[in-house]
């Protein structure tokens, strides 16, 4: 029998099913880690392939860096970066309910490279991840040629420095050992996993290209259950599968049948039809359209129109700020305000703009003034602050109070972010609602406007303990704060009643030209309200200067 270390959290029989279903993913998959039976995950590297995965009844998915690399087009050589794997992973997670289980590679680089790895997985709502002790670039395990391992204690570092940038303590580190794949004897591989063992690594992989299971069953023996084992029986594929067990192996990876058994399915498919130039005879062998559909969830999308898409007429509108020139930027906005420079191809007033059509907010007005001339984006409608070198954000948001109707979006014109978190925002039903940043990083920048909250940010599902906005602005104490507000917002019918309010009383009590909009989200907190908090972790930036400038462009 293993011997492994339960979770607080899944250790009582006793829990209820609600518990189960809000246990966080790597949760999930620690508990499959750590479960006294065997159990098996399967490849997958992309969104539908991983979808088809958990339809088949596999608890986890091994995303795997052989497939992965493979569908883009190329090797398994660290070729494709961490940050396209992670896009593919996105939506890999996006499309499935199940742990992922991610092939790590070397950590994409030393100790820094993997902590950071291991942050934004963590932020992705990733299960784990299994980190090979070879050099970086990394060359695939059954590649003919030399295998370069790592220095243990260089490798022990990384597995500590993953370790203590977790965000989430159910997070997992798989050590992978490579010692049999390079050579380098039992012995060698033994004592590697036992100083990985010891640094942290919540189990371990070891890896064999044997055609027979006979040395990973060895050092399973040896092993004796220290901490759950996991194997890849790609060569020794012939082992019975009761072997493992008796071997007390934890996991076993099928690590790429299915990319292999696309490209198998794809390669007759195109030449038959080729050579037949018809598809008649191939029709009934292929998956049909209706099956592709529902894979893709259109199902699923028709119910949430019936839910979500206005009956009476309605539709959400957005205001978005852009008066500014963005001084700090210098010689970049002599001839354009800063929400018109280019980000990869594309200015960030573009991008903002294509960001909320894609989440059905086709009515976007944009208040403009320095070089308002120079804003042109297809499909928006320009409002101009002509004082917008001695007001601020509030007038400008004055000047647009006539677009301001049903449900409305409020968005500063320098920000980026990810797609998912306007569509956090605009599920959420509250009258106002705020996108504050959980994790905005050490230490407060010069202009941060920080939020105290009614809670900070849990790691648990507590979506029926709503978190209320209780005060916002640069004002707040760094210490009393719950994170950072990005300058996201959104209003209800009755949210842009009250918006509309304040701003006419602050124009009477002659407060509206000097203020943010923090301070008149203050305002409706001091006449009590209660702003309804959507924490995020990341994934957004704002451009302040040339160094936000640049991490916009390596951000996008």
């Amino acid at each position: 029998m293993k011997v492994v270390q339960m979770p607080p959290d899944v250790a009582e029989a006793s829990d209820p099913p609600n518990d189960v279903r809000r246990r966080s993913k790597a949760s999930q998959f620690r508990q499959l880690l750590t479960a006294p039976e065997l159990d098996f995950i399967m490849e997958a590297h992309d969104g539908v392939s991983a979808r088809i995965v958990e339809e088949a009844g596999f608890p986890a998915i091994w995303a795997s860096g052989l497939t992965i690399s493979t569908a883009l087009g190329v090797r398994d050589r660290n070729e494709a970066s961490w940050t396209q794997v992670i896009d593919v992973l996105d939506f890999m997670a996006d499309a499935t309910s199940i742990p992922i289980l991610l092939d790590g590679d070397t950590g994409y680089g030393d100790f820094n490279n993997f902590r950071r790895l291991v942050r934004k997985l963590c932020q992705r709502d990733i299960a784990a991840v299994c980190v090979e002790d070879k050099t970086f670039p990394k060359t695939n395990s059954f590649v003919d040629g030399p295998q370069a391992l790592a220095e243990v204690g260089e490798f022990c570092g990384k597995i500590k420095a993953g370790k203590d940038s977790q965000l989430d303590s159910e997070f997992s580190i798989i050590a992978r050992i490579e010692a049999l794949i390079a050579g380098r004897g039992m012995d060698e591989a033994l004592r590697r996993a036992e100083a990985y063992h010891a640094t942290g690594a919540d189990g371990i992989l070891i890896h064999s290209k044997e055609s027979t299971a006979d040395e990973v069953m060895a050092f399973a023996s040896e092993w004796a259950g220290r901490c759950p084992l996991v194997i890849v029986p790609t060569m020794y594929y012939a082992t019975p599968t009761e072997n493992f067990r008796k071997a007390d192996i934890s996991l076993v990876i099928w690590a790429n049948h299915n990319l292999r058994a696309s490209i198998t399915a794809m390669r007759d498919i195109s030449r038959h039809i080729f050579q037949e130039q018809s598809v008649t005879a191939v029709e009934g062998s292929v998956a049909s359209l209706r099956d592709v559909f529902r894979l893709a969830g259109n199902s699923e999308l028709a119910e949430a129109e019936k839910r979500y898409l206005p009956v009476s007429g309605d539709s959400c509108r957005a205001v978005v700020l852009a008066a500014s020139r963005g001084s700090a930027l210098a010689d970049l906005t002599e001839d354009k305000p800063k929400c018109m420079l280019d980000v990869r191809g594309e200015p960030i007033l573009a991008r903002l703009a294509r960001a909320l059509g894609d989440a059905g907010v086709q009515d976007v007005t944009v208040v403009c003034g320095y070089k308002h001339e120079a804003v042109d984006v297809p499909r928006i409608r320009k409002v101009i602050n002509p004082e917008f070198d001695s007001t601020g954000e509030a007038a400008s948001l004055a000047r647009a109070v006539e677009d301001m109707s049903g449900t409305t979006i409020v968005s500063y014109g320098d920000i980026v972010f990810r797609s998912y978190i306007l569509d956090l925002l605009l599920k959420c039903d509250a009258d106002i609602a705020v996108v504050v940043d959980a994790h905005p990083g050490e230490g407060a920048r010069r202009g941060m406007d920080l939020a105290c909250c009614s809670r900070a940010h849990a790691r648990q599902n507590l979506d029926d303990v709503p978190v209320t906005l209780e005060s916002i602005g640069q004002e707040v104490a760094e210490e009393s704060a719950h994170g950072e507000w990005i300058g996201l917002a959104k209003f209800s019918a009755r949210g842009v009643d009250l918006l509309r309010a304040e701003i006419a009383a602050m124009s009477d009590d002659e407060t509206l030209s000097q203020a943010g909009l923090p301070n008149v989200l203050q305002r409706l907190v001091a006449h009590g309200e209660k702003p309804r908090v959507v924490y995020v972790m990341g994934d957004w930036l704002d451009v302040n200067d040339a160094f936000g400038l640049a991490n916009a462009r390596n951000f996008m």
